[in-house]
């Protein structure tokens, strides 16, 4: 809101993430909003420690289809793209996982129902988030928007809403470490532009905290088969094969509740000219000028 009233009162000329109500405001006063779709991933990493209540496949695959992400991109102003996975379809990673992420309340119910939970007996799960910092688009309407979608399938969903560069820090100490408060989930978005960022680091026992970003201690041989067989494939169609088959592994098993994908949305004044938005979070300012 405080960035958006600088753009508005004409103190900036260029804005990140706009507040999404304000986005009419923006328009009609004459400043253009960017916006394009980018490689990254806003999830909840889900905790595999003992007593998680993700160890189960159909509590994990019942929340990718419980929450209505159509609906929360309306109330982004549009501004995010609806995942499948964390790349999309047509990706040379896709590799057509069979399990479909969607909206789909009564198949959730369904699984939820089979894994012993009812709406008088709810799964109770809690989530670390924060309320802003990089990445993060809109961290508390979006986790309380998904909190409320998730209720309707039998989810009782709290949060510990801690700084940013806090969470940051705990992403790498992991979900057994006193850290998590309890948690079994986190909500760190990241960019998905390389393998290792995209899958890897969240997949792989050997990026077990503190080595990397494995905070739910997610990961089995088979798992580790499929990494494997990707970082020893040197042409490009044989690592990208490889990479299929992990990503709809991954997709399968569901060690995240993948909620939605930024377009990186950003407002200018009409002033700044020769903007070229990209499908990334990295801009580059050379081609821009200033009337």
């Amino acid at each position: 809101n405080a960035r958006t009233a600088a753009l508005l009162s004409k103190q900036v000329d260029w804005i990140e993430a706009p507040s999404p109500d304000a986005m009419p405001q923006i328009t009609q006063r004459g400043f253009k909003v960017y916006s394009n779709a980018q490689p990254h991933v806003w999830p909840w990493q889900l905790s595999f420690a003992e007593g998680s209540p993700w160890l189960d496949k159909r509590v994990r695959q019942a929340a990718n289809l419980c929450i209505d992400r159509g609906g929360m991109k309306q109330l982004l102003g549009g501004m995010m793209a609806e995942p499948k996975g964390t790349v999309p379809p047509g990706h040379p990673w896709w590799g057509n996982p069979k399990f479909d992420i969607k909206y789909d309340v009564k198949a959730a119910q369904a699984l939820m129902t089979q894994a012993g939970y009812s709406a008088a007996k709810p799964v109770k799960v809690k989530v670390q988030i924060s309320a802003s910092g990089s990445g993060q688009m809109q961290p508390l309407p979006m986790n309380e928007f998904a909190q409320q979608s998730l209720k309707q399938c039998f989810f009782d969903v709290q949060f510990d809403v801690i700084e940013w560069n806090t969470l940051f820090t705990n992403w790498r100490k992991g979900a057994k470490d006193p850290s998590a408060n309890g948690s079994n989930a986190v909500n760190i978005s990241f960019a998905a532009m390389d393998p290792f960022f995209a899958m890897v680091r969240f997949v792989s026992t050997k990026a077990f905290p503190p080595v990397s970003n494995n905070w739910g201690y997610y990961g089995n041989a088979q798992v580790d088969k499929l990494v494997a067989d990707a970082r020893t494939s040197f042409d490009d169609k044989g690592r990208d094969a490889a990479l299929a088959k992990l990503h709809a592994h991954v997709v399968e098993d569901a060690p995240f509740v993948w909620i939605a994908h930024d377009v990186g949305p950003r407002a200018m004044s009409a002033k700044v000219k020769n903007v070229v938005q990209p499908k990334s979070w990295f801009i580059d300012i050379a081609t821009m000028t200033m009337d």
